[in-house]
């Protein structure tokens, strides 16, 4: 996040980036420059602790970042070890694996392999649409399908990335 600071004279804003560096890409401590790339890095770490239900860093044996540990269970492929374990197998496994690769993608180390924030709301919105499919399908109308479908209809669906 950029904040605004007036200059003593009033005549300009300085401005600086705010928050926690956890939510920041490792290039930009370099470079002390953001970009959409940077805002995408930022996004992919919530939506992993999200998935997860783990904070940004999990205290293991030492402290790891959440990408960094997600990373370490993907190629043993048991997306069950990575899912917030309060979901309770309600979701539809081929949809998680799509969220949690793309939420990979949008933390990976290179800004270029990275996708755009319009890529990923086109990706999370397919994973939005296979839950909706299963909890219509199975006639399970509980208050996650509800939810899901309320979010599909009111903020998802209108949902337009903004240039800075």
């Amino acid at each position: 996040m950029r904040i605004g600071v007036p200059a003593e004279d009033g005549t300009h804003i300085l401005t600086g980036v705010a928050g926690t560096p956890v939510y920041r890409p490792s290039k930009y401590n370099m470079s002390n420059r953001l970009n959409e790339k940077s805002d995408v890095y930022s996004f992919g770490v919530v939506l992993l602790e999200i998935i997860a239900g783990r904070p940004a860093f999990i205290n293991t044996r030492e402290r790891i970042h959440v990408s960094k540990w997600v990373g370490l269970l993907l190629p043993k492929g048991d997306i069950y070890s990575i899912v917030d374990p309060r979901l309770e197998i309600s979701f539809t496994v081929s949809s998680v694996w799509k969220a949690v690769e793309l939420a990979m993608a949008c933390v990976s180390k290179y800004p270029i392999n990275r996708p755009s924030m319009s890529q990923v709301l086109v990706e999370l919105k397919e994973c939005l649409a296979t839950e909706l499919a299963r909890t219509k399908q199975s006639g399970n109308h509980t208050e996650i399908g509800n939810s899901i479908e309320m979010m599909s209809q009111n903020s998802i669906a209108t949902l337009r990335p903004s240039v800075r």
